[in-house]
């Protein structure tokens, strides 16, 4: 993540594609305001548009994971924090099923395909009626009810802004890298970032964009410190993948290289560090909030009793048929 024009999507895209070159299964989503990660990822203007959006399937999904959860008495009860329980169907990175059938678009590159889901664009039909961050609580849904295993990768690409603290999606991963230019204005975004982070264990991991030279690495160094984990630089890779243009993943920079190959260690050891009782909790706590500030009374029931006390969010859960 990190502030618009930082490199973030670019970088994202690049990401996905070292994972796929590597073999790895993954599941990119585009959770940003500018959707523009499928162009990234080679698709064409039109292939693009045509993407199937997770904010025009809310009630597939909803009902799909709500499976035969007995603490949710229907699918319109579900807001975007809903935590699964005894009974609700899970996701998994390498299955199929209904959610991924509706929205996940196959997207082929250099050593294999990757799984490609958006929120869908921010449209003049959404103004006075829901902003757009709305959209995005499908994709906080899917990963409220996600179930990944070791060397299984989900990126997602979205803006470092204060709306992902209010509903609690900034503690759904294992580890958040912070795309940052060696700019005062770059490095206040992950400031920003940290102290709202902080009191969550959030596992945060700077990586510097647009980096030329000794003094703009110092520069990030100083203001980061040990968060940094590594820099981009110019990439002709990068000119002539936004001219549509894309070489072989391979022909990539070393450097470059190098700095995608330290993300997916940061990556790997982050989730060897998973605490999946202090994820549950934490889905809970943002759960219980947003039923009290607006889903009570949005919905009209006690949303708190959609908590399943005894429920732990992890790999050996048994997912509902």
């Amino acid at each position: 993540m990190g502030k618009g024009g930082s490199g973030k999507t670019t970088l994202s895209s690049l990401f996905i594609r070292h994972l796929a070159a590597c073999g790895a299964p993954v599941v990119a989503v585009d959770a940003d305001i500018n959707q523009h990660l499928g162009a990234a990822l080679g698709l064409d203007e039109a292939e693009a548009a045509a993407l199937p959006s997770l904010g025009d399937h809310l009630p597939l999904i909803k009902d799909y994971l709500r499976g035969t959860n007995p603490r949710i008495a229907s699918a319109e009860t579900m807001i975007k924090t809903t935590p699964p329980g005894e009974g609700s169907r899970l996701l998994r990175v390498q299955e199929d099923n209904p959610v991924y059938d509706a929205c996940a678009h196959p997207v082929g590159l250099d050593g294999g395909a990757v799984r490609l889901m958006v929120t869908g664009p921010f449209s003049d039909a959404d103004l006075g009626v829901a902003c757009y961050h709305s959209k995005t609580g499908a994709v906080e849904l899917c990963l409220n009810h996600l179930v990944d295993g070791p060397e299984e990768y989900v990126v997602v690409d979205m803006t470092a802004g204060s709306d992902s603290f209010a509903s609690g999606m900034f503690t759904r991963f294992d580890i958040t890298f912070l795309v940052a230019e060696p700019t005062r204005k770059g490095v206040s975004v992950y400031r920003q970032y940290k102290e709202y982070a902080r009191d969550f264990g959030v596992l945060l991991k700077v990586v510097g964009n647009k980096v030329q030279g000794p003094d703009d690495l110092d520069f990030l160094r100083a203001e980061t410190g040990d968060d940094l984990l590594a820099t981009v630089g110019h990439s002709d890779w990068v000119r002539a993948m936004e001219k549509g243009r894309p070489p072989r993943f391979a022909t990539l920079e070393e450097p470059n290289r190098s700095a995608l190959r330290l993300l997916r260690s940061a990556a790997d050891a982050a989730y060897g560090l998973r605490d999946r009782e202090r994820y549950t909790r934490q889905m809970v706590h943002f759960h219980l909030k947003n039923a009290a500030s607006w889903g009570n009374e949005r919905t009209g029931v006690d949303l708190a009793a959609q908590v399943d006390p005894d429920f732990v969010l992890g790999e050996g859960v048994t997912v509902s048929a």
